[in-house]
């Protein structure tokens, strides 16, 4: 049995990290380099760092940036913000990412998926997809959650699975930041209708919102950020909680 992944999220604006409720509203949660170490010696499976400001402003994600934090970390990383291109992505890996995230620009130009999966592999590439239930219905937003959009939230994620796309990162933008649990119903859809690796994310509070994400959502893998950035859940004692729940994850020796 695959273990269950905990990924900690550092959202990032002008350097510094940042988390907010409903994607506003942003405060400063810390500097990303001292987290990131952190992270890596505290049992995180792997990490996420968005530039969540780099398609807003039309600007590359901070290579700089990324440099620095990889030095700092031996698990995965994955790097998203801005990134539209194949020579994106092969700076961003030439700097340490393991992985690099796409969620606007794979919108706007589908082909990119393609593209990016052959020319790295389909496991560098996870596309992230934001969407809020509106009317009962999960549309697709962009550019950090500013710009709805027509789509549907499972025929796009079935449509990246199959141009090749290595997992999905699915936020949901009605939980994001409010601490009350994942949108389970969403994700456990997404996990029966595909067979590439969910990443949940928008929602966690609490020990018991990652249990039910892995049991209920079937999740192969939960973000999180705010509730690790201060410090609510320790990783170390979610994992020991997931694994006395029956649920499988690496811990550190």
């Amino acid at each position: 049995m695959l273990t269950k992944r905990i990924i900690p999220c550092l959202d990032i604006k002008n350097g510094r990290t940042v988390k907010g409720v409903n994607f506003v509203d942003l405060r400063d949660a810390g500097d990303p380099v001292e987290l990131a170490e952190i992270y890596a010696k505290s049992g995180a499976d792997e990490l996420v760092f968005l530039d969540i400001s780099a398609t807003e402003e039309r600007r590359k994600t901070l290579a700089d940036l990324v440099l620095r934090v990889a030095e700092y970390v031996n698990i995965p990383f994955t790097v998203g913000g801005g990134i539209s291109s194949v020579e994106d992505v092969d700076i961003l890996l030439q700097n340490g990412a393991d992985k690099v995230s796409i969620n606007s620009s794979a919108v706007k130009n589908p082909d990119l998926i393609n593209t990016l999966a052959a020319k790295f592999g389909s496991q560098c590439i996870t596309v992230a997809i934001d969407a809020k239930k509106v009317d009962g219905t999960w549309l697709v937003h962009l550019v950090g959650g500013k710009v709805p959009t027509k789509l549907n939230l499972f025929d796009w994620a079935k449509e990246v699975e199959r141009r090749g796309a290595g997992e999905i990162l699915f936020t949901s933008m009605n939980n994001d930041g409010t601490k009350d649990g994942f949108a389970n119903e969403a994700l456990a859809r997404l996990s029966s209708e595909l067979n590439i690796p969910i990443i949940a994310s928008g929602g966690a509070g609490n020990i018991q919102h990652f249990c039910d994400v892995f049991k209920e959502g079937k999740a192969d893998a939960a973000l999180a950020a705010s509730v690790f950035h201060f410090k609510e859940i320790e990783i170390k004692d979610l994992k020991e909680a997931l694994r006395k729940d029956g649920i499988e994850v690496r811990i550190l020796p």
